[in-house]
């Protein structure tokens, strides 16, 4: 009885498996670091972009813009250091004298503040509401230019900082 060798086998050796097994594991662990380090990225800049100092100057710039453009180029007040400003407006379209007032003011206490209130004929003020605007303030400057009001605020958390640079013209006459 003659058997016959068969040396024609369609199987992988031992070391081919090897070699495929950590082609496989450097391919795989490339792929999870390219992932990792893209989620880091991806998490920054939506910390970044969503932060409270961004989200901070937009609400100050916007709050601002609205309030001095509906304001009165007649009538308005800037203290001589810049630390607040008072603006004139109409309480509606019916409206014949200015007999509303609005005041951005900042302390130093990291708060920018918008104080709302009526003016009667004699010019007494009766503040009817005190909002905060944002937190997270360091410094803001408030500059007038004829009927244009201009507003430069410095925001910082201690990781982030923003400088905001507004100006708006008051409309009403």
């Amino acid at each position: 009885m003659s058997k016959k060798k068969s040396t024609n086998r369609r199987a992988f050796t031992l070391i081919e498996l090897m070699a495929a097994t950590v082609i496989a594991i450097i391919v795989v662990s490339g792929i999870g670091f390219i992932l990792a380090d893209s989620q880091r990225g991806w998490n920054r800049m939506y910390d970044r972009i969503y932060s409270d100092v961004v989200t901070d100057s937009y609400v100050a710039r916007k709050r601002f813009d609205g309030v001095v453009r509906k304001a009165s180029g007649q009538k308005f007040f800037i203290d001589e250091y810049g630390s607040w400003v008072e603006v004139y407006y109409y309480a509606g379209a019916s409206s014949t004298d200015l007999d509303r007032y609005a005041r951005f003011f900042y302390q130093g206490d990291g708060s920018l503040f918008l104080e709302n209130g009526t003016v009667d004929a004699a010019s007494v003020k009766a503040t009817s509401s005190v909002e905060t605007v944002c937190g997270n303030v360091t410094s803001c400057v408030f500059t007038a230019s004829g009927r244009s009001v201009q507003m430069i605020l410095t925001l910082d958390n201690g990781s982030q900082s923003a400088n905001v640079v507004t100006s708006c013209v008051m409309h009403n006459e």
